[in-house]
């Protein structure tokens, strides 16, 4: 089976090609993953966006984000019950069962992501979602191109997400200002580099599963690990450059 978490640049599997330089078909497979990757997550990206924009449109999300009833909840973490099933029974799931569980947690995201426009004017959500689309674009890139190996980066990101969770979970109780906009900083840093980070990691793999049935899961799983590096980026980043409706 497919390690996902295997963060090894140079790692080779059961579907690699043979030591030595690459041939022009694996060079070409890797483009045609790469490229497969991009297109799930920025699809995704957008249903999520179209989803949100729609639902909170409606007033549907005003209603129900905003008054009591468990309803509110289930939407809230929903995404995170799609993240689990996704993240622990890939190797379990076919194909096309992780690829509908992708799509229904990027429409489910967008329901929960909703309460943004409640929140911040559709202008700033615009100029915030068009910077991070252009510092995730870069930031991907250098991650795909880079010799550079980032595998020793992985373990302090890794810890540095852990930190942040639980300072967030702090500050749901102290509710202070300027730890509030600490943790806004960090979360754009880390994810920032999760993003470059993931990107090489999600290029290894290919040398893994390449000419193999696993290659369809590890386009999903791909598309959602770099999903979730931007809409990360994308919130964290909302919280400096969003104008309040107030």
């Amino acid at each position: 089976m497919a390690n996902w978490s295997d963060p090894r640049p140079d790692v080779r599997g059961f579907g690699a090609v043979a030591t030595g330089a690459r041939s022009e078909a694996f060079d070409a497979g890797l483009r045609s993953y790469m490229l497969s990757v991009y297109n799930y997550m920025a699809s995704g990206v957008l249903l999520t966006g179209i989803v949100a924009l729609l639902f909170a449109s409606s007033g549907l999300a005003a209603q129900i984000l905003g008054g009591p009833g468990i309803l509110k909840y289930v939407i809230m973490f929903a995404p995170l019950a799609f993240v689990m099933v996704l993240s622990f029974g890939i190797n379990r799931l076919s194909t096309v069962a992780a690829q509908a569980l992708f799509w229904a947690y990027a429409a489910v995201m967008g329901l929960s992501l909703s309460s943004i426009f409640l929140v911040y004017t559709g202008t700033s959500i615009a100029q915030t979602f068009f910077a991070t689309a252009a510092a995730f674009a870069g930031l991907s890139l250098w991650g795909y191109t880079t010799k550079k190996d980032l595998s020793g980066f992985g373990t302090f990101l890794i810890m540095g997400l852990i930190g942040l969770i639980v300072a967030m979970l702090i500050n749901l109780f102290l509710q202070s200002t300027v730890m509030d906009l600490a943790i806004s900083a960090i979360g754009v840093l880390l994810f920032a580099g999760l993003t470059a980070y993931d990107t090489q990691k999600i290029k290894s793999m290919y040398a893994y599963v390449a000419g193999t049935d696993m290659v369809g899961k590890s386009v999903v799983m791909g598309a959602l690990n770099l999903y979730l590096d931007f809409i990360n980026m994308f919130m964290f980043l909302l919280r400096f450059m969003g104008s309040s409706r107030d």
